[in-house]
């Protein structure tokens, strides 16, 4: 799981990143959080995932100011949603 912290809600990142990971051929979700967050899991093969994270830090650039990982168990997703 990833938290983005910057310039990161009311531009269109979550659709983004949805774009991104759907190409990337990975699963899970995209959320806004209410302190300005925004909380991603991603699942899939590991060059997958981290080939997906890398092209949202290239299209976002310095909007993200922070990203916070935290490994979780895989859940299983078989698509990549947005969640509201």
């Amino acid at each position: 799981m990833v938290h983005y912290s910057g310039r990161v809600q009311r531009v269109g990142f979550r659709y983004t990143a949805s774009s991104i990971a759907r190409y990337h051929r990975v699963t899970g979700w995209v959320l806004n959080l209410a302190d300005g967050r925004v909380q991603m899991l991603v699942e899939g093969e590991r060059k997958d995932v981290e080939e997906c994270l890398q092209a949202i830090r290239r299209y976002w650039g310095e909007r993200i100011v922070d990203e916070d990982f935290d490994d979780r168990e895989i859940e299983g997703f078989t698509e990549f949603e947005i969640r509201a």
